[in-house]
């Protein structure tokens, strides 16, 4: 399954989880940044930025494993820039959606800011 056909398939589960879409794609300016597949808003008022991994094995860890420290760090990077338009913040999380053979798997908190 390509990027973009993924990322529909996890909006399509979050949205039916009872979240709102704040924004797609965001990607800090110039290179080096990071990109966030989607911004949501939970409910409770929560900004969650969302990572959507796809693999069709699970070799290798799978899509799970394909979230490591250094792609964290580019996506805590690009929320901490997309947050800096807030003047007061929201609680936020790192949630991850992994589509793969075995359908859509939703991680919430699947990492934090540290």
């Amino acid at each position: 399954m390509r990027g973009q056909q993924a990322e529909d398939v996890a909006l399509a589960h979050l949205r039916a989880a009872g979240l709102a879409l704040v924004e797609r794609n965001y990607r800090t300016p110039g290179r080096g940044g990071g990109e966030i597949d989607l911004i949501m808003r939970a409910p409770d008022g929560t900004l969650v930025f969302v990572e959507v991994r796809s693999r069709a094995a699970a070799g290798y860890g799978g899509a799970a494993g394909s979230i490591g420290a250094v792609k964290q760090r580019r996506i805590v990077f690009a929320a901490r820039h997309y947050l800096m338009r807030w003047p007061s913040p929201p609680p936020c999380r790192f949630d991850a959606v992994l589509i793969g053979a075995d359908g859509v798997t939703w991680l919430r908190a699947a990492f934090d800011a540290q």
